[in-house]
C-alpha cells in the first residue's frame, strides 16, 4: 500500500509517499481502506519533534474515514463493507495517512448517510478533544458562558458548535478577518484578540477551553467566575497555574484526547442532525501531504485540512 512516511524528524520536505506492507487486523481490530484522513497540529509537532513516538520511520495520522475491509477476531459490531469513521488510538495507534489503516473496533462508528467522507475525516480527532473537553469535562450545560481560544481553529471550531449543541453563549478569540466566520458558526461575541486583551475584555465565565496553552492559560484563569473551570488541550500546565487557580477559586484540567466509542456516537450524532460540521481548508492527496503539512504549519488554518487516499 502507499503511505506518507518519513525517515526523519524535520519540515515538510521530510515526508515522501513510500509503498508499505498492507496492515493485517489483530484481536478485536478493524482494517480499514482509508478513504479520508484529517490532518491535524499534531501531526506537524510529531513530524518535527520527538514528542509521544519513537524515532522515524513511522506513518503520522489518526483520523480516519472509510470502508471496512476485513476484521479480526472477535470483532461483531462491524463487518466487511461497512462505512465507518473514528480516532485511531492517540498518541501510538498512529498510522492512518496512508491507503489502509488498522485500529481498534471500538475506536469507529458507522459514518451516517447524511456525512459525506470528506466531513468524516475532517471530524475524529478535533470533534472528540472539543467534545471530551466540554461535555465529559466541563459538562456544560443550557446558559453556560463558555469561552474558546482560537475559536477559528481545528477543534475551536468544532468546540464553538458543540457547545451551541448545548445551549451555550459562546465567545470565541480570534483575528477580526475571522469574525463573520465565528458568527456564522454560531459564536454570540467574538473578540479580537490583537485588538483587546481578552483577560480585561471577557468576565464571568463558566468554562474556558484554552487550545493555545502557556501565558494563555494563566490569562484565561482571570476570565473566570468563581468556580469556573479552565480546560486546557495543551496539557503541560504554565508555571504557577495551580497555586494561580487556588488563589482565585477556579479549576483547571489538563487534557489528552482518547479513542472513544461513546464520544464518537456524540459527535456522528450532531453531525448526522446538521449540528456540527467541519469548515474544510483544503483537501490534499497521498502525494501532496508536504504541501499540506507546509499550509498547517502557517498556523492560520481556518478549520481543517484532509488527506485523500482514494
Amino acid at each position: 500500500m502507499r503511505a506518507v512516511g518519513q525517515d526523519a524528524l524535520g519540515g515538510p520536505e521530510v515526508l515522501r509517499v513510500v509503498e508499505l506492507p498492507r496492515p493485517v487486523p489483530g484481536p478485536s481490530q478493524l482494517l480499514v481502506r482509508v478513504r479520508a484522513a484529517g490532518l491535524n497540529p499534531t501531526d506537524w509537532r510529531h513530524r518535527a519533534a520527538k514528542i509521544f513516538l519513537p524515532d522515524p520511520p513511522f506513518v503520522l495520522g489518526w483520523d480516519v474515514a472509510g470502508t471496512v475491509e476485513a476484521v479480526g477476531i472477535g470483532v461483531t459490531l462491524f463487518a466487511p463493507g461497512d462505512e465507518v469513521f473514528g480516532m485511531l488510538p492517540y498518541p501510538h495507534g498512529v498510522g492512518s495517512h496512508a491507503e489502509y489503516a488498522v485500529g481498534p473496533a471500538r475506536a469507529f462508528v458507522r459514518r451516517p448517510d447524511a456525512v459525506d467522507v470528506v466531513q468524516a475525516g475532517a471530524l475524529p480527532l478535533a470533534a472528540l478533544t472539543a467534545w471530551q473537553a466540554l461535555v465529559d469535562t466541563a459538562r456544560v450545560r443550557p446558559g453556560d458562558r463558555v469561552l474558546v481560544h482560537a475559536a477559528a481553529g481545528g477543534v475551536g471550531h468544532l468546540a464553538v458548535q458543540i457547545a451551541k449543541a448545548r445551549g451555550a453563549y459562546v465567545i470565541g478569540t480570534a483575528s477580526a478577518g475571522k469574525h463573520a466566520f465565528l458568527r456564522g458558526i454560531g459564536v454570540d461575541e467574538p473578540v479580537d484578540y490583537q485588538a483587546v486583551d481578552f483577560a480585561e475584555a471577557v468576565r464571568d465565565v463558566d468554562v474556558v477551553l484554552d487550545t493555545i496553552g502557556g501565558d494563555y492559560q494563566l490569562r484565561s484563569l482571570r476570565t473566570l467566575r468563581r468556580g469556573g473551570l479552565l480546560v486546557s488541550i495543551r496539557p503541560v500546565p504554565a508555571e504557577g497555574l495551580a497555586e494561580a487557580a487556588e488563589r482565585l477559586g477556579v479549576r483547571t484540567a489538563m487534557l489528552l484526547v482518547e479513542a472513544d466509542q461513546e464520544g464518537m456516537r456524540g459527535v456522528a450524532d450532531l453531525a448526522e442532525r446538521g449540528l456540527l460540521r467541519a469548515e474544510i481548508a483544503g483537501t490534499f492527496a497521498l502525494a501532496d501531504a508536504a504541501r499540506a503539512h507546509a499550509v498547517g504549519d502557517g498556523g492560520r488554518v481556518t478549520g481543517k485540512l484532509v488527506l485523500l487516499a482514494d
